[in-house]
């Protein structure tokens, strides 16, 4: 399990095990991480953890939040990572990352790189798209509970389909660039894709389906040449997804 060691200026003050799916800090007594003091607001930040990833996020606090030096809006954080409110510091601790092999190609660090590709199966041309760089906040960014401040347009699956699905194992295939016809299978409860500080997504497997949602960065993920928003997102068989014009096939095997 995931933790945070609790400092001031390099002081040890105790430790938080990251064992809820949310939990936030700030000034607030009712806050799970409570720090007083008058650099902190009173709802900081939150962070939400899924699996062995967790997620943090800066709830428009008056002095900001910073990771590593860095002031940050949405993070992905890593084994290590030093988040500072002020004085105060909360080191990131997770051994499942330590022990985990470095980023290498497609899963948890997509190659970012423009690409234009014709998809012969449907004939619809498919081409990375500039989203409006416009900032989204979210409430909480687990699972369905995810504030919707952009709602896409694209149609969701029906219940019976999603049903359906369930049955079937996800995978993606990538279709461009250098890792291009790689397959990775979607057999785990949640996938992480893309790049820490540029543009990250986290595929989730649900009862009812399989489903993508925004985590970090302006762009957010293009589903069949459309922006999905911010709210999780129901993936159909056969659903191209552009993450920063790596385009990967979604399909039902």
């Amino acid at each position: 399990m995931a933790k945070l060691h609790f400092s001031l200026d390099g002081n040890p003050l105790g430790e938080f095990a990251l064992d809820k799916e949310r939990i936030t800090i700030g000034r607030r007594p009712t806050n799970d991480i409570h720090i007083d003091n008058l650099a902190v607001s009173g709802d900081h930040a939150a962070i939400v953890t899924i699996g062995n990833d967790s997620f943090l996020e800066d709830l428009n606090s008056t002095n900001g939040t910073f990771v590593n030096n860095k002031p940050v809006k949405k993070h992905v954080l890593l084994h290590n990572d030093v988040i500072e409110f002020g004085k105060y510091q909360l080191k990131y601790e997770n051994k499942t990352q330590e022990k985990m092999p470095k980023h290498n190609g497609f899963e948890n660090t997509v190659v970012m790189r423009p690409a234009r590709l014709v998809v012969p199966a449907s004939g619809v041309e498919a081409e990375a798209e500039k989203i409006p760089n416009k900032q989204a906040s979210l409430e909480q960014a687990a699972e369905d509970k995810v504030s919707v401040t952009a709602t896409s347009t694209l149609p969701q699956q029906a219940p019976a389909e999603a049903a359906a699905n369930v049955q079937k194992t996800g995978h993606l295939q990538v279709l461009n660039g250098t890792e291009s016809g790689r397959d990775l299978s979607l057999n785990k409860a949640l996938t992480t894709l893309g790049k820490p500080g540029v543009q990250v997504a986290v595929i989730t497997k649900r009862p009812h389906g399989y489903f993508i949602t925004h985590v970090e960065g302006e762009k957010r993920p293009i589903v069949n040449g459309q922006n999905i928003g911010m709210q999780a997102f129901a993936l159909n068989d056969h659903d191209v997804i552009d993450l920063a014009g790596v385009k990967m096939e979604f399909y039902l095997a």
